[in-house]
């Protein structure tokens, strides 16, 4: 009997403590760049975090307790390593991080050599496309992107040359590349691609040579600063033609610097609109203005995805690392703002971008925009039909009482 108390005692201890080590907290950790130039994507997607957090937190559709664990990357893809074995050595079971291409490609290495999940929220280059079976992505590939925007210049817009004018980087280099071969594919002429070093404000000549050769279209890619830079140059230059670029672009942020300059310019991304009236995204929309005073843009959305993403593949899974890997690699059609997501084989969303234009200050879906013109331009057929038949019946009246007379 002695014997049996003690082991029902032991056993007693062992299931006190498996439940304590449950209820133990997920280390969720996150490296982003909130300082720093990359800081006008880091911020935004932060909050997007963030809000999915304290949504995840309050709700009961997710029974395993979490801790949020950020950390400022500052840019810098050696630190964001630094960072994420720090976190995977606290613990965390995956890290949402890798914001630019540049700081992916760096953590990628971490995440190996640990055996452990990342979750990149805007890192895009086609040099990221199975990398690695630790890796995943909330964000379409740039491949996607610049085989969207090659396709639509020369078919939608009938534009037949073109100058390319991209920074040098990993991302630039990637996404500028697609276009091209999309773009010369269809028939399109490319007259040059300009390319000139990251973090310069000296673009004049850039702009220069985009004036002598007088594209009916410019292709932009760079990150926020140099996009600015290049279209006040291209706007205080008096350039016609039209500007296509990037979701580089789709940042509230780089819309107020960039200001006048924006307008009319084309650019793709994945299938976010802060205006729709779909339930999933009023509601996100609605709570974020709620936080933060301000609309969420592209990569806020994308930040709430991988928050919401990292939560279901605990649900699915577990806290364990490859209980983590393996909840991942069972997300199926998961409802995001930013559309359904599921993963390939090679860690890609499959998310198909749309070519937004910038009116009003606004980011607008084209097709929509074309579709109001085309209501538009029916509205004024009807009305001049309508005035038509009015002026033939006030003819034909004349007529008649002029036969009287």
């Amino acid at each position: 009997m002695k014997r049996i108390l003690r082991l029902s005692t032991c056993l007693l201890l062992v299931l006190s403590f498996a439940r304590c080590g449950n209820e133990k907290p997920v280390h969720v950790g996150v490296v982003l760049p909130l300082s720093g130039q990359f800081a006008i994507y880091g911020e935004p997607i932060h909050k997007g975090i963030e809000l999915a957090f304290e949504e995840i937190q309050k709700g009961d559709e997710y029974t395993i307790p979490m801790e949020l664990d950020v950390k400022d990357s500052q840019g810098d893809p050696d630190l964001a390593k630094q960072l994420l074995e720090e976190l995977y050595d606290e613990g965390a079971p995956a890290v949402i991080g890798g914001a630019t291409t540049e700081e992916a490609l760096a953590m990628v290495e971490v995440a190996d050599s640990q055996d452990r999940v990342l979750i990149s929220p805007s890192a895009s280059s086609p040099r990221l496309t199975g990398i690695s079976t630790n890796f995943f992505r909330v964000f379409p590939s740039d491949f996607l992107e610049g085989t969207k925007m090659g396709h639509f210049a020369t078919q939608t817009l009938n534009v037949d040359q073109v100058v390319i004018a991209a920074s040098k980087s990993p991302y630039a280099k990637g996404i500028q590349q697609v276009f091209r071969q999309e773009f010369e594919r269809n028939g399109g002429k490319v007259l040059d691609v300009i390319e000139y070093p990251r973090n310069t404000s000296d673009l004049g000549g850039v702009i220069d040579r985009i004036m002598t050769l007088k594209p009916a279209a410019v292709y932009l890619a760079d990150y926020a600063d140099g996009l600015v830079i290049l279209l006040k140059g291209l706007q205080d230059r008096g350039y016609q033609g039209k500007i296509l670029t990037t979701s580089s672009i789709a940042s509230g942020q780089v819309l107020q610097k960039a200001g006048d300059a924006a307008e009319g310019v084309l650019f793709t991304q994945s299938n976010y609109d802060a205006a729709s009236d779909e339930p999933l995204i009023h509601k996100f929309v609605e709570a974020y203005r709620a936080k933060y005073n301000e609309d969420p843009d592209l990569y806020a959305a994308h930040g709430y995805d991988a928050m919401r993403v990292y939560a279901q593949a605990l649900k699915k899974g577990g806290r364990l690392p490859r209980q983590f890997w393996q909840g991942m690699r069972s997300i199926s059609s998961f409802p995001g703002v930013t559309g359904p997501i599921q993963f390939d084989e090679q860690g890609d969303v499959q998310k198909f971008p749309r070519v937004y234009i910038v009116q009003n200050g606004q980011f607008i879906d084209y097709d929509r925009v074309l579709e109001e013109r085309r209501q538009q331009l029916d509205q004024r057929r009807r009305d001049l039909e309508r005035r038509m038949r009015e002026l033939e019946r006030q003819r034909r009246a004349l007529e008649q009482g002029g036969g009287e007379n």
